[in-house]
Parts: structure tokens; sequence; C-alpha cells
């Protein structure tokens, strides 16, 4: 069986490169699987996890956005944000959840519901990382 050669990269850094078995993504019309030899694609991607497979051990990630482009079992990931669920500071991702949560259910203070919105749909995918991570 080939490898898929997995690169996630952000404006900053890449955040993971390594030869994978197989992945998951969520794209913007809803997640979808990627095995060896899979026909070319380019997608645009939501929020959400990307779960990589490696020798049967998974690993998550967080990919807030983007572009996937997937050829000749090589795939690109280029995001604005992303993070290895192993390195997620959960305490840190749960409180973001809940400020996200109170702005959207306050009704005395205009906000920006977009904004409050992608904050709260950020947190929720790190916190699923990181617990995915701890099965």
């Amino acid at each position: 069986m080939n490898d898929i050669k997995m690169k996630v990269i952000t404006h900053e850094k890449i955040v993971f490169e390594d030869t994978i078995d197989e992945f998951t993504t969520q794209g913007v019309d809803g997640s979808f699987g990627i095995l060896p030899n899979h026909i070319p694609i380019t997608s645009a991607l939501d929020i959400g996890i990307t779960k990589m497979i490696k020798e049967g051990k998974p690993i998550y990630i967080t990919t807030m956005g983007g572009i996937l482009q997937f050829k000749n079992n090589s795939a690109t990931i280029l995001t604005d944000t992303a993070e290895l669920g192993s390195e997620i500071d959960i305490k840190r991702a749960q409180l973001a959840k809940e400020r996200a949560e109170a702005r959207l259910k306050a009704q005395d203070k205009p906000i920006d519901v977009t904004r409050a919105q992608i904050a709260l749909a950020k947190a929720i995918a790190r916190i699923k990382a990181c617990n995915n991570c701890k099965l």
C-alpha cells in the first residue's frame, strides 16, 4: 500500500509534515476521506478537524478553513491556523467556547454574530481535537 505525503502549512510555519496512511478532513460541503491513489482533488476547507491515520494510530489537527490539494499521493493543506490536538490547551479552548456562547446569548448588547459564531466553531474544533487525542 502506498503512503500519503501530508503537509499542513500556515503563514508562519509547517505544522505537520510526514507520511500517513489515510485522512479525513472537513470540507465546506461536509467531511470526506482520502486514501492512497485517490483521484486528484482540490477542495475548500471549513473550520474543523483533520484526522490522519499513521500506522493504525490517529493524529488530530485543527484546520481553520483553507484549501486542500491532493495529487499523486501528496496532500497539502494551506490554512490560516492549524494546531496539533496534542498541543492544544484544553482549558483555554473551553474558556473561549464559554465566552463565545455568552456573546451569542447576550440580548442586551449589540454583537458581531458572525464573529462570535466563528469563535465558537474554532473553540469546538480545538476541544474535539484535544479530546480525541486522549482516546
